[in-house]
């Protein structure tokens, strides 16, 4: 009986054991079986990632980030829209307008996303300065919108005391009108003194591009926006650049001349048949990536080019289906085959010229464009031309 009371005493004492121990498997199973599961998730998630960076770094999706990625220069949409430099602080500049949203009906009123969107869609950004009344208080005949950098106030100046000071020329409504973007050297202070330089003028336009070469089709394609959004009813538009001399006068005489299209009409220094530059040593080179066919179609030169004032929204408009490439004045050659439409010859080509030798009053007198050297030779030569006595 001892015997048999000293086992069931064992077994007690094991039974007491093995239920003292019971709880603590329970706990230790579902810990190693957690420590298991996510190790496993941990696996999934490492192949979802891998198969994530291969769907980025397609030519479909990656397309732009790659572009990005290789200039360093071209501002993400949507995720980096305003000036990256921490010097900026957006909260102290004022916004002037609204960030219109017009969309075309057919397509998404959400934040641009995905592959129909892209850099050079200007309605990716959104105007922080703006002059929206100057087409709502009179209708002009022409507007000439002036691609500039936001520090090159000299430009500015000198336009604004030559071809860009009149607003009646040869008995038509002329407005001119300086589009920025945010410089890499911006600060609140640079904002503050291109405010009281658009309180002084009313002149500037800024939206919230990066304003640097590689970004000149944004800054183009914005100055589209403009134009289609808030002056419609104008007549003709004019591409200029800031060291150009512009004999407005002749300019305004030609698209007066009868038989002078009013839709579908874009004029310049034509560019036929010019090759794709390859060499990426070059400032303008474009890769068969982003621009795979070894011609560019004909387009006007973008030092200066006039088209009729339907043109702007039908560029913007086209432009969601056609890839950016650097090359502004060659993107809206693309954009015009897109449309169907071609390029005309201005009726006296001979007008819109590039660089001169020396300057000739005679000469720029029966001109519509040359490219200059300095704001002070624009000055200079204005001021010659305009003298009482005849040109020639």
């Amino acid at each position: 009986m001892g015997n048999v009371g000293g086992v069931s005493g064992a077994n007690r004492l094991k039974s007491q054991v093995v239920e003292s121990l019971t709880p603590l498997k329970k706990p230790l199973f579902h810990l190693w079986f957690k420590i298991l599961l996510g190790l496993v998730l941990l696996m999934l998630c490492f192949t979802l990632s891998s198969g994530s960076l291969t769907w980025m770094t397609s030519p479909l999706q990656g397309h732009y980030h790659r572009l990005l990625n290789w200039t360093n220069l071209l501002e993400v949409p949507f995720s980096n829209k305003i000036h990256p430099s921490p010097t900026v602080n957006l909260s102290e500049i004022e916004e002037t307008t609204q960030s219109h949203t017009e969309l075309p009906t057919a397509l998404p009123t959400a934040a641009p996303t995905g592959t129909l969107y892209h850099q050079a869609y200007p309605r990716n950004y959104h105007f922080i300065m703006n002059n929206p009344e100057v087409c709502k208080t009179k209708t002009p005949f022409l507007i000439l919108m002036v691609p500039v950098a936001p520090g090159n106030l000299e430009a500015r100046d000198a336009i604004r005391q030559t071809w860009g000071n009149g607003s009646v020329v040869q008995g038509e409504v002329v407005v001119t009108l300086f589009m920025l973007g945010l410089s890499e050297e911006a600060d609140v202070q640079q904002q503050e003194k291109l405010q009281q330089e658009n309180l002084q003028h009313h002149d500037l336009i800024q939206s919230n591009f990066m304003d640097t070469y590689l970004n000149l089709t944004i800054k183009t394609m914005v100055i589209m926006d403009w134009l289609a959004t808030f002056c419609p009813t104008a007549a003709y538009g004019m591409k200029i650049d800031s060291d150009m001399f512009l004999n407005i006068d002749n300019l305004v005489i030609m698209l007066r001349m009868p038989g002078i299209p009013q839709v579908n009409y874009l004029t310049g220094m034509l560019m036929w048949s010019r090759e794709v530059v390859r060499s990426m040593g070059s400032k303008w080179y474009v890769s068969e990536e982003l621009y795979p066919d070894p011609l560019y179609p004909t387009y006007t030169l973008g030092m200066g080019y006039v088209f009729s004032n339907d043109l702007p929204r039908k560029y913007v408009d086209i432009s969601i289906s056609i890839k950016t490439f650097n090359i502004e004045d060659a993107y809206i050659g693309v954009c015009m085959k897109k449309l169907g439409i071609e390029p005309i010859s201005p009726p006296n080509p001979s007008q819109f010229r590039a660089y001169n030798v020396k300057y000739d009053r005679c000469e720029y007198s029966q001109i519509i464009t040359y490219i200059l050297g300095s704001a002070q030779e624009l000055i200079n030569y204005w001021t010659d031309l305009k003298r009482p006595e005849p040109p020639c």
